[in-house]
């Protein structure tokens, strides 16, 4: 069986990514969770993760790190899934931004911190927040400008919604105004089952990091 080791819903953005992957495919598998920022925490990790961070997939005897490697695994391993866009222009976009949120956004990131269960308004922003912003707009409402079957970036949600899931909880954490395409589409994503079971995983953890509890 599929087992994926991810750290807490309230606070890891990455564990989300890969672990929403993981439940579109349908397939069963084990959760294990280990609770981030305690001392125990990157000998724990280190058990199962050759880079020391999470989230882990573990694959019949097959061991694979970084949400979008595992991403791609899912998506090479259930095909019938549909994780990518069928279509190979839609494909290779979807490919695109899911590298962009990948590797960028590093304001965004560290300014306004994961945090399910946090409610918080923030005074403006900083340029360099607010230029992601504006960059994380852009390409959900240039996307959803395009006709499609379904409500998400490219019709059914798939692996480029998994890895913007994360920033639409940011979002609403931090009270960051949406409106038109963006705001639908957020909505859309925040009432998906899959991230639904999510953010009540999340809800339902009692541990607490300080340092992002006063973001």
């Amino acid at each position: 069986m599929l087992e994926i080791v991810i750290g807490n819903k309230n606070y890891s953005s990455w564990s989300m990514r890969a672990w929403l992957a993981l439940e579109l495919t349908g397939a069963p598998y084990r959760e294990l969770r280990v609770p981030l920022d305690r001392p125990d925490t990157a000998r724990r990790i280190r058990e199962f993760s050759p880079a020391g961070r999470v989230p882990v997939l573990r694959d019949e005897g097959l061991v694979v790190w970084d949400s979008l490697a595992i991403c791609e695994h899912l998506a090479e391993r259930f095909p019938a899934a549909g994780l990518w866009p069928a279509d190979r222009g839609a494909r290779a976009v979807a490919r695109a931004v899911s590298a962009e949120m990948h590797s960028g956004f590093q304001a965004l990131r560290s300014t306004l911190p994961m945090n399910v269960r946090l409610r918080r308004t923030v005074g403006p922003l900083a340029p360099e927040v607010l230029a992601d912003v504006t960059r994380i707009r852009e390409i959900w409402r240039e996307l959803r400008s395009v006709p499609r079957d379904g409500e998400y970036l490219f019709g059914r949600f798939g692996i480029a919604d998994a890895m913007f899931a994360p920033v639409v909880g940011r979002f609403r954490t931090y009270g960051v105004a949406l409106d038109g395409p963006e705001a639908a589409y957020a909505d859309a994503v925040w009432r998906h089952p899959a991230v639904v079971k999510w953010v009540a995983g999340a809800a339902a953890e009692q541990e607490s990091i300080s340092k992002y509890d006063r973001a």
